[in-house]
């Protein structure tokens, strides 16, 4: 066993220290050591996007990162994005319209679909449906998914 490695990150705006093994993925650093829960654990192979938080303003699976990688870095998971008790404005819009079921793809949608109108305040529903599949959902048939992040995007545009 390799001798632990100190992790400084900023995670949803807090600096947090933590140690590790060199090898440890992020997505096992952030639910063991930070007791961030809200990433889920999916198919370990990057190709669910359960596990995809923002790293530095951008969507990442961090099930292919090492927490190493990360230090030093900015992120943001699910639990990061409710603010002052209030719920994000996608988080509103995914409950309005139905974004999701079982809920085990949701925090990975979330951060893919906050990526996404980073980039793309206006994203038509093509531009949605393609920033989207890069995560998986099981239940929903995404309509409602769609619907949630075109109606975020509107109210994000209005906030800006």
């Amino acid at each position: 066993m390799a001798d632990p490695v100190a992790v400084v990150l900023t995670v949803n705006g807090q600096r947090r220290n933590g140690a590790c093994e060199p090898r440890k993925l992020l997505v096992d650093f952030l639910r063991e050591d930070l007791a961030l829960t809200g990433t889920h654990v999916g198919c370990e192979h990057g190709v669910c996007g359960a596990c995809t938080v923002l790293v530095d303003g951008l969507a990442a699976r961090s099930c292919l990162m090492l927490a190493v990688q990360a230090a030093g870095a900015e992120l943001v998971t699910i639990e990061g994005l409710m603010k002052d008790g209030a719920l994000h404005p996608l988080q509103e819009a995914f409950h309005e319209h139905h974004g999701l079921q079982c809920g085990f793809c949701t925090p990975g949608m979330l951060l893919t679909a906050l990526d996404l109108l980073h980039t793309n305040p206006s994203p038509s529903e093509t531009e949605i449906r393609h920033g989207l599949s890069a995560v998986l959902c099981r239940c929903t048939g995404y309509q409602g998914i769609v619907k949630a992040v075109e109606a975020a995007a509107a109210v994000l545009r209005g906030s800006r």
